[in-house]
């Protein structure tokens, strides 16, 4: 039995290069293809194909926040132009990787080292987890956070977020739209928000600075900081000292 797969890819020449790459290849049946990211979430999750062909640099969302926000994950095999970071991921976890322009040659390579993790009965789970988490070690700050709800994904600027409230190894992300949950701790988010414009005010909540209202005592050694929605945070003692400096109090 042939193993199922699908076509993530925004241009339509990549898209016709692939399938006629793929045509006689007969362990692989194409069972979908997709142009842009929110379909490809959707038809994933759906259709639960063994391996997808998954194009990096996408409108709307990137491959990674494909990935990222899949409930089921499959092999994937990237493609990309010219993200060298993302050829570094590529190398220590991903099946393969196709750096555009590609060969007929380089393309059943690929296609071969997929075969055969798939054979062998290889855990797709374990590696998307551990290529998001090499992704998540990049050194850069994010300027949007892809969530998926029931029945609709949203990609939030940051700016329109008013603070980050920790939940075990999820964050609750409270923004002008209301409240989303997503798989991503409080390190995570200290380490790629902007500190010029985050601050982890406590433990448990990370703060838009431009969305603080104002200060007041709590007690006599505490603070609580007051949000512009009117919503209470409870600042710690060092979370208050960044506040202070931030703020030019």
């Amino acid at each position: 039995m042939a193993y199922k797969i699908m076509i993530i890819e925004d241009e339509e020449p990549a898209r016709i290069l692939l399938k006629n790459y793929l045509q006689d290849i007969s362990e692989l049946d194409l069972i979908a293809e997709c142009s842009d990211g929110f379909t490809a979430v959707k038809t994933i999750n759906e259709l639960k194909p063994d391996l997808v062909f998954l194009d990096v640099q996408m409108p709307k969302l990137t491959g990674f926040e494909v990935l990222d926000l899949l409930d089921h994950k499959p092999l994937v095999v990237f493609s990309t132009a010219y993200d060298q970071y993302a050829i570094k991921a590529f190398e220590a976890n991903a099946v393969d990787y196709l750096l555009k322009p590609y060969s007929r040659d380089r393309f059943t390579a690929a296609v071969s080292k997929a075969l055969e993790k798939l054979n062998s009965g290889f855990s797709s789970g374990v590696f998307a987890k551990n290529i998001i988490n090499t992704i998540d070690e990049k050194e850069e700050y994010i300027y949007r956070i892809a969530v998926k709800t029931k029945s609709k994904i949203h990609v939030i600027p940051v700016e329109d977020i008013f603070y980050f409230e920790a939940e075990g190894d999820y964050v609750m992300i409270h923004t002008k739209d209301g409240k989303f949950l997503k798989e991503k701790t409080m390190k995570y988010l200290e380490s790629h928000l902007d500190p010029k414009k985050f601050i982890r005010v406590h433990r448990s909540f990370i703060a838009n600075i431009s969305e603080i209202a104002r200060l007041e005592h709590y007690d006599k050694d505490s603070y609580v900081v007051i949000m512009k929605n009117n919503q209470s945070l409870r600042a710690s003692n060092s979370g208050y000292k960044l506040l202070k400096a931030a703020l030019n109090l």
